[in-house]
């Protein structure tokens, strides 16, 4: 059924309630039909991982793993799910996810609510998705914000030999404290731990899994070379720019406009692609940058890789303009490529 047709009864219901409705849709669907291959276009060895595609679904939207066959339908040549917490817990109370239809926006503060990563790993088994996953790690709200390395550590052993590679999402404004990881001792405390855990399990395991961290768009030029820095010196293996922001520039006087949590959508778009822009000059080509916030159209796709992306992760914009978006974006970031491939001939 065209998206046009179904957007309008979704918005009649609470948010949360009509993401929960559709979830469940697209994993009953992906149960009864096979996903395809992932469409070709521009595909990309990044990370040592062969991505068909430059889109992908940005974390959030499946926390538990229980929808990607459904997903694969709409042509993602990556999912990440999550974020998912070592042990299950609720979130934060409701109601605590918001539309701005005026700005074309979400602002959410789920906080981490999911089912746990044993029950994520039971639910990814039997996949049969043949694109890239992507696993996104958080910390337990009830961790002190000093043994998040902990969870981290649990995290990554439960979905390694699952995952095609694993976020370690430490940009989310709906933990307490969860940010002040940024910082660059802690980052870098944090990521020496988490370095070491990936040599382990490697050699236990005798399979790679690349390590990504996903960053804050509201940060300073100099946070962001700092992180650029550290994620270098750790030799970290890909960076998303980035999560929802804090900032309520254009919006603070709609309806919901002023609710605590994460912004995404529309407004986000110029920030995180400076963060994007940023980070692509400090980096000088070292780490992939994924893009991701903001992404309504083809066009922003483009951008993100202009800005000095290789990758594109899209969440919001599939809530306002369905599964077109991704066949759109998908096109978009091809032209792109060729674009830049003929600058560099």
């Amino acid at each position: 059924m065209p998206y046009a047709l179904v957007r309008p009864l979704l918005f009649t219901l609470d948010p949360e309630q009509a993401h929960e409705l559709t979830l469940a849709a697209l994993s009953r669907y992906g149960k009864c039909v096979a996903p395809p291959p992932p469409p070709e276009a521009a595909p990309v060895t990044v990370m040592g991982l062969r991505f068909p595609n430059r889109v992908g679904l940005a974390a959030g939207l499946d926390k538990n793993g229980i929808a990607v066959d459904g997903l694969a339908h709409l042509g993602f040549g990556a999912i990440e799910v999550g974020t998912v917490t070592p042990r299950p817990q609720p979130g934060n109370p409701k109601p605590r996810l918001f539309r701005l239809p005026e700005a074309q926006a979400l602002i959410n503060r789920m906080g981490f609510n999911n089912d746990g990563v044993e029950a994520l790993v039971a639910h990814l088994r039997h996949r049969r998705f043949r694109g890239i996953l992507g696993i996104n790690l958080g910390k337990n709200a009830t961790t002190p914000i000093e043994a998040a390395f902990d969870d981290y550590r649990m995290g990554m052993q439960a979905v390694w030999e699952i995952a095609d590679y694993v976020t370690i999402n430490i940009s989310s404004p709906n933990t307490q404290q969860l940010r002040s990881l940024q910082e660059r001792d802690a980052l870098a405390a944090l990521l020496d731990g988490l370095k070491a855990e990936t040599v382990r399990l490697e050699a236990k395991s005798g399979k790679r899994t690349p390590l990504v961290v996903k960053i804050a768009p509201d940060l300073d030029d100099d946070a962001i070379a700092a992180i650029a820095e550290t994620l270098v010196t750790f030799e970290i293996d890909g960076v998303i720019a980035t999560n929802t922001t804090i900032a309520r520039d254009g919006v603070a006087h709609l309806p919901h406009g002023n609710e605590t949590g994460g912004l995404s959508g529309r407004p986000l778009f110029a920030r995180s692609t400076a963060v994007v822009r940023a980070l692509a000059d400090a980096l000088q080509g070292k780490i992939p940058i994924i893009a991701a916030g903001g992404i309504l159209c083809g066009d922003d796709a483009r951008a993100k890789l202009a800005a000095g992306a290789t990758l594109v992760q899209i969440y919001t914009g599939l809530i306002y303009r369905g599964p077109k978006l991704i066949a759109e974006a998908i096109a978009a970031t091809a032209a792109e490529c060729s674009r830049q491939k003929g600058e560099a001939a």
